[in-house]
Formats: C-alpha cells, sequence, structure tokens
C-alpha cells in the first residue's frame, strides 16, 4: 500500500501541464493513478472536487481511456452536472460521453434496459414519498388491528430494511436484534407483514420505490451476471464521490461493479461522515483498506477554505474520534482572526448574540450572505429567525420553512383557532384527523357536503354526524372529537397561554403519535412543538395576555416572515444572513459562521449518547460545522434554554473539553475580549463550565471525576468507554459503552468503577 500526501509547489514539467499544474503534490499523485483501487481521502476543503475532474481528464488524454469506460458517481445530480461541465471544459466535447449520474440515476439507466431480467416490465413506475404512504394506508385498510398505525413510521421501518437489502423475510429475521421494536410500535412480525403485502403490490402494479431502484440492481447483478458484465464494460473505471455516505446497498453496488477491473477510486472523508439516520454506514470508507488490500491510499490535507485559527480547532477536536483514518488539514490560508467563544445567559441572549455581530460585522463591510448561523435541530430557528427579524436583517432558512410555517406548529394552532372559534372552518377540517383517529377524508368529505347543503358551519355538521354519515362507524369518532373540541374551549377560557398549548399536545394525543412514529423526521417535529410550547412560555412573561392574543402574534409573525423570506430571494437573494442546521450545511462554506447551542443534550444531542459510535457521529457534525468557515467562527453556548416552556440549566456541550485551553478566545456581548493572558495577549477563562453553575461530574472517589472519553473497568460488564455524565454529587449518573454489555447508565457512587 502506498500512501500520499499533499505537500508543496509541483515540478517544472507539471507547470506546463495544464491538468497538472493547478494542483498540490498529493492531488497530482491521484490524478496520476491508472489501475488497481485507490482510496482518496480528502480532507475538508482540500480540493477533492478538483482531483476527481483532473483524473478524469488525465485519464483521457493521457492513457487514452475512452469517455465510454469511465463512470463517476456522485450523490446529487447538480455535483454530477458540475463535475461533467468541469471536465468538459478541460477536455471538450469528449466528456459528453462520460457515464456520470447519482447512485440512482445510474441504476435506473440499467433497469430501464435490463428491468425485464427481475420482473419489470418496460415502462415500471417509481413511486415517490407520496406515493408510498398511499399505497401503505389502503394497505393497512386490510390489516385488523393496523387501521390506525403510523404509515410514515411503517415507511421509515421499510425504507431502513431495504437500504439494508433486507426482504421482508430477512427484516422479521433481524430487525428485532436491529432496531428492537419498530417505530410504530407494532411487533416486527407485524410490520413484516405488512413490508410483505407492500412488496408485492408494488410488483402487482409494476412499480418500484426509491430503494428498490438500488437494490432491484443488486439482484439484477446477481441474478444475471451477463448483465453484470455488459455493465462492467462501462464502468471500467470508478469514481465514486463520498464514500462515508454509502449505505449497504451503494456498497453492495460498488463492489460488483468493480470486481472484474478493480478500478476503483472512492473519495471521501470518514471525519464528515454525518448521515447514519439515512443508512449511511462509515464503515465501509473505514474498511476500505480491508476490502482492497492492495489500494494506493492518497491524503489530500492541505485546506484552501478556512483560516488557520480555524483548521487549529478542527484538528483538535476530531482527532478525540476512534473510528477515523488519520490526517492532519494544514492550512494554505494565513492564521487569521481567533475563533471566539461567547457564553450566552439563555437562548434570547444568544440570538441578540447573533444578530448584534451580524449587524456589527455588516457596519465593517461584510456581506449579510458572507454569515451563516448553524445549528443542531430546526427548532432552534425560531428564537434566531425572530432576533434577526427585530433587528432588520433578512434571512433565508435553507433546506426548511419558517418555524410558524412547519406542519406540527400550523396544526397546534389550528386546533387553538377551532377551540376558539366553532366557524373557523380551515381550522376544524384541517385537525378533524391529525392525528389519525379513525375519520377518513371520505367522511370528511361527507360532513362537509352535509354542511354545504344545510347551511351549517362544519363544527355543526360534526354534531349532525348520525345524519350526515348515515350511522356508519365513523360517527362514534366524530362525537369524540366534538367531545375533545368542547373540552378545549372550556379549556381556553381558563388556562394560561403556555398551560392551553400543552393540554392541546397531550389531550390531542399528537405528541403521542409522534414520539409512536419514532422517525428522524418526528423527533424533528416533537422539537418543534416543544420549542412551541417554550415560545408561548416566553411571550407570556413578556407580554401576557390570552391564547387569543398569542394567535394573533403568531399570524404577525408569520406575515413578518413570509415577506422577509420573499425579500431575501427576490428584492435582495445576494444579502440575507443563511440559517440551516449542520446537516444541510454539508459542503457548503461561508465566511462567516455562528456554531449556536453547543451544550449537552443539544451537541451531542440527547438521543445520540447511547454510544460511542453515536457520540462520535456528533463529534464529526460539529467537525463539519466547524469547517465551513472560511474567515471567522463563532462558537456559542447557553447557561439555561427553555424547553416546553420550562427553563433548564444547560450544561456546556462536552466537545468544547476536546479543546486545548486557550485555543477559543472568549468574548462579551460586545465583542470584546474578557481576559488578557500574562504577556497582554486575549485568553479565555480557565474553565469550560457555565460561571453560573458547575459542571456535573462523576467521581469514583476523593479527586477523581469524569468528563467523557475515560477507559474504565466493571466488575460485571468489563472493559468499557464513559461517553455521557450528568447529575452532581450522590445523584452522578455516567453512561459507559462496554465492549460486551453495550451501553449502560451507572450511578457512580455504586457502580465500583476503575480507570482501565
Amino acid at each position: 500500500m502506498r500512501t500520499t500526501s499533499a505537500a508543496a509547489s509541483p515540478s517544472a514539467p507539471d507547470r506546463a501541464d495544464p491538468l497538472l499544474a493547478p494542483l498540490n503534490e498529493a492531488q497530482r499523485a491521484a490524478v496520476r493513478h491508472l489501475e488497481g483501487p485507490a482510496l482518496v481521502v480528502a480532507g475538508a476543503g482540500s480540493g477533492k472536487t478538483r482531483t476527481v475532474v483532473h483524473r478524469i481528464a488525465y485519464l483521457l488524454r493521457e492513457h487514452a481511456v475512452l469517455p465510454q469506460q469511465v463512470l463517476a458517481v456522485t450523490f446529487t445530480n447538480k455535483a454530477a452536472s458540475e463535475l461533467k461541465e468541469r471536465v468538459l471544459e478541460l477536455i471538450g466535447p469528449a466528456a459528453r460521453d462520460l457515464w456520470v449520474a447519482t447512485f440512482h440515476g445510474a441504476c435506473l439507466r440499467v433497469l430501464r434496459t435490463f428491468g425485464d431480467r427481475v420482473g419489470l416490465v418496460s415502462g415500471f413506475a417509481i413511486y415517490d414519498d407520496g406515493d408510498q404512504l398511499d399505497l401503505l394506508k389502503s394497505l393497512l385498510r386490510t390489516v385488523r388491528g393496523l387501521e390506525e398505525a403510523n404509515p410514515r413510521a411503517l415507511r421509515a421501518a421499510i425504507d431502513r430494511a431495504k437500504s439494508n437489502l433486507w426482504t421482508p423475510e430477512r427484516f422479521a429475521a433481524e430487525a428485532s436484534t436491529h432496531f428492537g421494536r419498530d417505530a410504530a410500535g407494532l411487533s416486527v412480525e407485524l410490520v413484516a407483514e405488512v413490508f410483505a403485502r407492500y412488496e408485492a403490490r408494488l410488483r402487482q402494479s409494476n412499480a418500484v420505490d426509491f430503494n428498490d431502484i438500488l437494490g432491484r440492481t443488486v439482484e439484477l447483478f446477481e441474478h444475471a451476471p451477463d448483465v453484470l458484465d455488459l455493465v462492467q464494460q462501462r464502468a471500467v473505471f470508478i469514481h465514486v464521490d463520498e464514500y462515508q455516505d454509502t449505505n449497504p446497498a451503494q456498497y453492495r453496488l460498488t463492489r460488483a461493479l468493480a470486481d472484474k477491473y478493480r478500478n476503483l477510486m472512492a473519495v471521501g472523508d470518514p471525519d464528515q461522515g454525518i448521515y447514519s439516520f439515512r443508512s449511511a454506514d462509515i464503515r465501509n470508507i473505514l474498511d476500505f483498506q480491508r476490502d482492497y488490500e492492495d489500494a494506493c491510499v492518497y491524503r489530500l490535507e492541505l485546506n484552501y477554505r478556512s483560516a488557520g485559527s480555524v483548521l487549529r480547532i478542527a484538528n483538535a477536536l476530531i482527532q478525540h474520534n476512534v473510528g477515523r483514518l488519520e490526517k492532519d488539514l494544514r492550512a494554505t490560508k494565513e492564521e487569521g482572526a481567533p475563533v471566539r467563544l461567547y457564553r450566552a445567559n439563555d437562548h434570547r441572549a444568544e440570538a441578540d448574540f447573533v444578530a448584534r455581530t451580524v449587524q456589527r460585522l455588516q457596519g465593517e463591510g461584510v456581506r449579510l450572505a458572507d454569515c451563516a448561523v448553524l445549528y443542531r435541530t430546526n427548532a432552534q430557528s425560531r428564537v434566531l429567525e425572530e432576533a434577526l427579524r427585530r433587528a432588520g436583517l433578512p434571512a433565508v432558512i435553507v433546506g426548511g420553512v419558517g418555524f410558524y410555517e412547519r406542519r406540527e406548529v400550523k396544526d397546534v394552532l389550528a386546533y387553538t383557532r377551532a377551540a376558539l372559534n366553532a366557524a373557523d372552518d380551515v381550522a376544524w377540517r384541517r385537525v378533524l384527523n391529525r392525528p389519525k383517529r379513525g375519520i377518513g377524508q371520505t367522511s370528511e368529505q361527507a360532513l362537509a357536503a352535509y354542511a354545504q347543503r344545510h347551511g351549517l358551519r362544519f363544527a355543526d355538521a360534526l354534531r349532525a354526524a348520525a345524519e350526515a354519515l348515515g350511522g356508519t362507524a365513523t360517527v362514534g369518532r366524530v362525537r369524540a372529537f366534538v367531545a375533545l373540541m368542547d373540552d378545549l374551549a372550556e379549556a381556553a377560557d381558563t388556562l394560561a397561554a403556555s398551560q392551553f398549548v400543552s393540554a392541546v399536545l397531550d389531550q390531542t394525543g399528537y405528541l403521542q403519535a409522534l414520539r409512536d412514529e419514532g422517525s428522524h423526521e418526528s423527533l424533528s417535529r416533537l422539537e418543534n412543538l416543544a420549542e412551541l410550547v417554550s415560545a408561548v412560555a416566553e411571550w407570556e412573561s413578556e407580554s401576557g395576555g390570552s391564547i387569543a392574543d398569542f394567535l394573533d402574534e403568531a399570524a404577525l409573525m408569520t406575515s413578518v416572515d413570509d415577506r422577509a423570506v420573499q425579500a431575501a430571494n427576490e428584492v435582495v437573494p445576494d444579502d440575507a444572513v443563511t440559517l440551516m442546521t449542520l446537516h444541510n450545511a454539508k459542503g457548503l462554506e461561508f465566511p462567516v459562521v455562528f456554531l449556536v447551542g453547543l451544550e449537552e443534550q443539544l451537541l451531542p444531542h440527547r438521543s445520540a449518547t447511547g454510544s460511542l459510535q453515536e457520540i462520535e457521529e456528533e463529534r464529526r457534525l460539529l467537525y463539519v460545522g466547524i469547517t465551513r468557515a472560511q474567515e471567522q467562527l463563532f462558537m456559542i453556548n447557553c447557561a439555561s434554554r427553555m424547553t416546553f416552556g420550562r427553563t433548564e440549566f444547560a450544561r456546556p456541550s462536552r466537545f468544547l473539553e476536546d479543546l486545548p485551553k486557550g485555543a477559543l478566545q472568549e468574548i462579551d456581548v460586545l465583542g470584546q475580549v474578557l481576559s488578557e493572558g500574562p504577556s497582554g495577549q486575549a485568553a479565555p477563562r480557565q474553565s469550560w463550565s457555565a460561571p453560573s453553575a458547575p459542571a456535573p461530574t462523576g467521581t469514583d472517589g476523593p479527586g477523581i471525576s469524569y468528563r467523557g472519553g475515560e477507559k474504565v473497568r466493571h466488575p460485571k460488564f468489563g472493559a468499557g468507554t464513559v461517553v455521557g455524565v450528568s447529575g452532581e454529587g450522590a445523584r452522578a449518573e455516567v453512561t459507559v459503552v462496554f465492549r460486551e454489555a453495550g451501553a449502560k447508565r451507572l450511578l457512580v457512587r455504586f457502580a465500583s468503577l476503575e480507570r482501565a
């Protein structure tokens, strides 16, 4: 195995070669690679796309490889189009014959040609997410006891299974080990039954879903080796971008295509693997050298994006991960401004600091479009949106919608409107079957038609359900809904605004339905609803008033948000602050980045602290956020944060402990350095804990404490690693991932832990 890292300037012959001159030494080595497997470990901002583009051009120009023999796979259509265009600029029209596509695009092309070999008739349909849900809904009506099951949860379980290339039978055998009970709270056997019926209906309809495009291609290659051989002739030289993000199906496809000629170049960075919730398996890139023992490894370690101060923070953070391939990013830019740390009193002060700092930077000539605010969860955007709006700063949310336009928020506010106004037909119809309570669209339309015929409000038609629906079984469900709404109407007159919203979430079953769904999407929706309760509680404490008054305020905020978004998109498209989650920020870069919410329960997220693997992915997520910054980086945490209307102490993220003391410059709300070091240089405080309260630690003896990452031994469970700490004193707890027993949560004073 040969390894090459980035180094200095090109040699004299290379300087004269337009394909090699723009590259550094490691990039040139990867470009010159001809035959056999290769792994390009491409650090953030290290020019991996340029390397792939020049390698393809070099194959065609220097080695007379036919463009019809080159396959390049990316994860987005935009990336595929950009890659092909850039090769076209280098070598001209020959690039038009390259095969550049996403995994799904490449596989669909194969299935359209050879799908009949696996039972797909020409012209087969492709079902999108909505089609999948419609099919699952129709199936659930045919299975006794499953009529009210959550189709979204079932779709999530089936998607996970198909990403692993599991049949319904394999799902039944494996899912209990991997998933326990499925996301809908049903037994694995029941989900497997629905899965089997779903598959049968797809085949009956001559249709595939999005995951089938990959799975059926794997099936085709395994059952028709002659087809695989033909496709391999079209993929003699294979390039796979973002290899760390491949799932089991994509891994199997890549292995099959590369099996004959073995000219596979995998490009990626395990330090940026953040999509396990989409079934991505980081082991695919970590084990590449095991899969291909003769692979050449090229490390791209020169970073062209970020200032030296930013890269030093990134390197210090990520080196704490065990599951990675060693590399050391080095800056080509100057040191730049120090990375700043601001400790806000609460989430509102955090948002105000961001708005104030953006205004200050704007006064120094920084464009709003150069500023991005990154956060772990969509729910965090609400206070940021409001703070920027108050400051008169337009903002756009990338990969999301304004807080008050999110479906779950609109649903709960619609319940509130319906409880306050029996004449609000739109609100009553919106919430009639949200969450599902067995009142289908047919019944809703019959009730609406009855109301129209008799000149009634929709709510009055519900009270006449026996006549409107002709005595069907749905009548009882409608009566139960009317009784619920009567209770809510009474509560609206007696409860404080935040209490009423909490009552809506509880009594309607909306929260429980999302908890039962258990998907990544439902978790985000739960967080948004917690933020809604907090928003009402904050408004209540600041302004007072009834829930009706809050509805007016929310309507105004929505209207302003809409205008702000419209202004940002249409009037000043290049001059708005960008708000987005860390996951959505992957692949982007900004001169100025604000990383907010650097606290336990947020980053790492409360749902991702049960194993060392989850903790390491959360650390990678922060690493991705840090490496989005080109010039300036602000890291922010809060001493307290409101959740479900309750203000709770917020412990600084354990990841801040990964950074060496003195690495961050602590500043106040005006951006002024808080303390000076012995030589007059700016220096941060010596403790990462919030000044208002000590960080919780666990102790196993005098002077011994846990912060996470320690190797320990338990008399029963054996060796393990501490991944989480909570509580104080006698209530101190640690979460330990043991090699054999898995994750365990232990009360420190009784755990009998020893340092390993």
